[in-house]
């Protein structure tokens, strides 16, 4: 196993240090990757040089969204934003996972260590943070600024679950971090679903009810801008169908998977993530590839045979440019990669070089 590159977030230290002195290595030298690009390609309206990019997660703040467009990764979401002010969770948020091959729902308890070597996996605990939107918008604002030709920056967003809240309350934060997010000027939304709903009993994307009722106001909140649903991964078909229906109409795009929850432990098999609550944590890396491949196939399944129209944007497991070509053959329209552009920040060049 090789010793991986110094990532653009550093896993060593916590998040505050990384919003304000990052990003870090590669991305860090303002060199600018020469490829011959030609904004040819349709993403959701907006004419881009390639169909790859980096999801809602990585990219904390406009100075790590500049370094990656500097890098040639053309479509660059902006981390989950919120209505308002919410904390990290405490350090540490990243560390390496050993995964012998995939990993499946349900299964044993994870190893977490700060070594990261391939096949890598790792998991992330951050709890969502975000910062007063007076600021969060401003910094959104310069990000959209750092896009080139070709280029363009999504605004992840989601609502918060409070102690206590009703269910309209849930669906009019969501309705209000959408204006928010509007209001910053950016083309495109995604709003993130894969986050834990009302009481933490499972993703807000699997309570379909509850996911109409918020795409609808998020529909009638950004009127015609560009909605990307951002989703968990779905054993059930019938589930998937119902997902694809609701974003058939109100979304352009879905985009899978977010991680897969498994439970991490220390050397000593004691919870390695300090807090309530952080028992579980999302895995990402190249262990959960096949489940971001397999909703891929199932999404471009339903959306053929409904005769749908919305997009599919395949994440998950993206750790080599072989693993974006194995997406698209799977039927993604769009690829992103988050574990793997963290550790190399030239990932982008080197699918451009064979595309």
């Amino acid at each position: 196993m090789s010793k991986m590159n110094l990532p653009f977030y550093d896993p060593t230290k916590t998040y505050e240090e990384n919003y304000t002195d990052g990003p870090f290595g590669v991305f860090s030298d303002r060199q600018i990757c020469a490829t011959s690009d030609v904004a040819q390609n349709d993403f959701l309206g907006i004419k881009v040089n390639s169909l790859f990019g980096i999801p809602a997660g990585p990219l904390i703040n406009s100075n790590f969204c500049g370094a990656a467009f500097e890098k040639g990764f053309d479509i660059c979401v902006y981390k989950t934003v919120r209505s308002g002010v919410y904390p990290c969770h405490p350090f540490p948020n990243v560390l390496a996972v050993k995964v012998a091959g995939e990993l499946h729902y349900g299964e044993n308890k994870l190893v977490g260590n700060t070594d990261y070597t391939e096949p890598l996996s790792i998991t992330n605990s951050f709890g969502v943070p975000s910062r007063d939107p007076k600021i969060w918008q401003e910094d959104v604002k310069r990000a959209i600024s750092y896009a080139q030709k070709g280029q363009v920056l999504v605004l992840s967003f989601m609502g918060t679950v409070r102690e206590e809240q009703t269910e309209e309350e849930f669906i009019e934060d969501h309705r209000k971090a959408a204006r928010l997010a509007k209001e910053t000027g950016a083309k495109i939304l995604e709003v993130n679903l894969s986050c834990p709903n009302i009481g933490n009993e499972g993703l807000i994307c699997y309570d379909l009810d509850i996911t109409e009722k918020i795409c609808e106001a998020i529909r009638k909140e950004i009127g015609a801008t560009s909605l990307i649903l951002k989703v968990g991964y779905y054993k059930s078909e019938e589930d998937l169908k119902n997902l694809a229906e609701i974003a058939e109409k109100y979304a352009q795009a879905i985009a899978a998977i977010n991680t897969i929850p498994a439970e991490i432990v220390d050397a000593e098999g004691k919870q390695a993530l300090p807090g309530p609550n952080r028992v579980k944590s999302g895995v990402c890396g190249a262990s959960i590839k096949w489940a971001g491949i397999e909703m891929t196939r199932k999404l471009k399944k339903v959306r053929d045979e409904m005769n749908g129209s919305f997009k599919i944007i395949g994440v998950g497991g993206v750790m080599h440019a072989d693993d974006y070509f194995e997406y698209r053959e799977a039927g993604a329209d769009f690829v992103m990669s988050a574990t793997g552009a963290m550790w190399n920040p030239y990932l982008a060049k080197e699918i451009k070089e064979r595309l």
